[in-house]
This record gives C-alpha cells, sequence and structure tokens, in this order.
C-alpha cells in the first residue's frame, strides 16, 4: 500500500507507484501546498521543460482543504495548456493516439481540483493497462497500517529519482532529445506521446534498477 498526494498530469516516478503497489491512497484532506504537483505537470518543449500550472481559488494564504479546492478560469488555462502540449508532442509518435483521451480535460470546467485530478488518473491506470485499487483518505495523518507515506517524497524539486532511492527514469527518446538531450522524470504524457504501449514496460524497468522496498 502506498499514500500520495493528488497530482495533475503526475509524472513517471508517482505512475510508477500505481504500477507496483495493488492499494492506492490519495490524502484529500490536507490543505493545499503551493509549489507542488498537486496543480501542476512538467512537460518538455523545444527550449526545455516548461511547468503546466492549473490556477486555484484561494490558492495563496488560506488554508484550503484539497478536496475543497476550486480551480480558478479567471484566465483560459485550458486553451493555453492544451495549444502547449499540441505545440510540444504534435510531431511525437504517439500523440494523435492519445489525444482524444486527453483533450476533454481540456474542454470539460470542473469545479474542484481534486475531481479532476482523480477523472485524469482513472484514464491514466487505464491507459496502462493497469487496476490498482484507488482509494480517497477518511482523515489527514490517518495513515494505514503498513502503508508507505510519499505524499511529500514526489516534489517538483526533487528531479530524477526520490530520496527513497527506490525509482531510477529510464532514458527512452523525447521528440526534442537532440536538443535538449533527456529530461528525466517528466510529465506522464512525455512518456505516453513518445513511447506509447511501452511507458509501462519502461516505469517498470525503472523500479527495478533500484531495490524495490516496497
Amino acid at each position: 500500500m502506498i499514500l500520495l498526494s493528488t497530482a495533475y498530469f503526475p509524472n513517471i516516478e508517482y505512475c510508477s507507484k500505481l504500477i507496483s503497489n495493488p492499494t492506492v491512497f490519495i490524502e484529500q484532506h490536507e490543505h493545499f501546498i503551493k509549489q507542488t504537483y498537486r496543480n501542476r505537470t512538467v512537460i518538455l518543449a523545444a527550449n526545455g521543460p516548461v511547468p503546466l500550472i492549473v490556477p486555484v481559488v484561494k490558492g495563496r494564504g488560506a488554508k484550503v482543504k484539497i478536496c475543497d479546492l476550486q480551480i480558478s478560469y479567471d484566465e483560459d488555462w485550458q486553451r493555453n495548456h492544451w495549444r502547449t502540449l499540441f505545440s510540444a508532442y504534435n510531431s511525437s509518435p504517439f500523440f494523435e493516439f492519445y489525444a482524444d483521451d486527453f483533450e476533454p480535460f481540456f474542454q470539460k470546467r470542473y469545479k474542484f481540483l481534486l475531481d479532476l485530478n482523480m477523472d485524469i488518473l482513472k484514464v491514466l491506470t487505464g491507459l496502462l493497462e493497469i487496476e490498482p485499487e484507488i482509494c480517497l483518505t477518511e482523515g489527514f495523518e490517518q495513515v494505514p497500517e503498513g502503508c508507505l507515506n510519499f505524499r511529500e517524497k514526489i516534489h517538483p524539486k526533487r528531479t530524477g529519482s526520490s530520496e527513497n532511492n527506490d525509482f531510477s527514469c529510464v532514458e527512452y527518446t523525447q521528440v526534442f532529445s537532440d536538443k535538449t538531450g533527456f529530461v528525466p522524470n517528466l510529465s506522464i504524457l512525455d512518456l505516453l506521446f513518445n513511447t506509447g504501449n511501452q511507458a509501462y514496460s519502461i516505469m517498470k524497468d525503472g523500479k527495478m534498477m533500484r531495490r524495490d522496498f516496497e
């Protein structure tokens, strides 16, 4: 079992936890933490990594539970995110294959960030052909016995692999590899658009490269 924060199009390390743990708890009672993957993802564009951030209502200063955190539509972030993804990955081998699965997330107006992220997670597990039992936590700090807590260990400031050394990102061909070199541990979108149905095996190989204590 593992405990994760919610995440917007989570990175490869996060998704590797989904393929190696039959039961996954998603935290819904913590207060929103800024500058984390809870409302952002990082993709690779022509000039390097680009963060895509979902703006939230009362995201600054106010203590708002993740389950109550609303998405702001003061700016057309959905259109901007999709245009950025299209520009970055339109020439990738599998963009057209997956576009219809992901484009609806940039059209439907979700009220709550958690609902958006949970629906994204459902689509991702389906595309990766994995079936972990995904549960929302019943209360903050109520970590089930024997459950590994990764809420703060997968973070934008920790690139490449986690501090627990149980994951290493296997190198794969990216659209702009010849210009930027390989950039590890980006959004799962980068892996899917570039490798298609090989994404699962690439993540599994990453887990096997290090001691898997899970």
